[in-house]
């Protein structure tokens, strides 16, 4: 494959070869959702690492569609801020600077503490009963050989995902959707300690406070736990020699 021309200051990280693996039927012709979908889970799940470069013309190759239906779903994801269009060098996966994980965390505690409002004031049975299967998932995930640490991560931030659907409120899911993606890549860029297990531990405290009634012991539930999980983050400027080793964990 073909290297990437050399990067501007604004893509520093090494644009190695895409990694891939269409979960689309073969047999059918993939749509722009589905190829954006397929993106985005390679994102999510660290096959695509932050700064990667998105070469239309490969990822047509890898869908059989045209590089035009490729470059509809990578549009569709740069609104989603997954990733960056830059002008005449092409589509890289997002690589969020320090101030905009310290942005993404602020605005996530203001969201998700009205989340947590509307979830007591509108949740019926059946969505408490969903999360604590979605614990229970999580759980089981952080068995020994279970999953690896990337599925845990995103068990853990479809959590956040979940309680915001339930609230009813379409317009602000979608917004707590696009900060747990981002969150994502930040965790991911940002060398994460975050522990699985405490998480997953402080999503069934926070939970039963829900449960009981206790709606501002429960915003602060959240509200420390989101605190924690970015002070798990190594929020640094990272040089060159952090990014490479980056990919080479990545690779490893």
């Amino acid at each position: 494959m073909p290297r990437a021309p050399k990067a501007s200051p604004s893509v520093t990280v090494a644009q190695r070869p895409l990694a891939v693996t269409p979960t689309v039927d073969p047999t059918k012709v993939a749509t722009i959702e589905e190829i954006g979908q397929d993106i985005a889970t390679a994102i999510l799940e660290k096959r695509l690492p932050p700064g990667t470069w998105l070469r239309e013309e490969a990822l047509g190759r890898v869908y059989g569609v045209s590089r035009t239906k490729v470059r509809a779903a990578l549009l569709t994801l740069s609104k989603d801020k997954l990733i960056e269009m830059i002008p005449d060098k092409g589509a890289f996966v997002s690589k969020p600077t320090v101030q905009e994980a310290r942005e993404v965390f602020g605005l996530r505690r203001i969201l998700e503490s009205e989340v947590v409002r509307l979830f007591i004031a509108k949740a019926r049975p059946r969505d408490y009963q969903r999360l604590e299967q979605h614990i229970r998932f999580e759980r089981s995930a952080l068995r020994p050989h279970a999953t690896t640490g990337t599925v845990r991560e995103k068990l853990l931030g479809d959590f956040h995902v979940a309680l915001a659907e339930a609230t009813g409120n379409a317009t602000l899911a979608e917004l707590v959707r696009e900060l747990v993606a981002r969150s994502s890549l930040i965790a991911m860029l940002y060398h994460s300690d975050n522990d699985s297990h405490c998480a997953s531990g402080e999503h069934a405290d926070f939970l039963r406070l829900c449960r009981s009634g206790q709606v501002e012991a429960a915003v602060a539930s959240m509200t420390e736990h989101l605190m924690r999980i970015e002070a798990s983050l190594h929020l640094v400027q990272d040089g060159p020699d952090r990014q490479l080793d980056l990919i080479n964990a990545l690779l490893a």
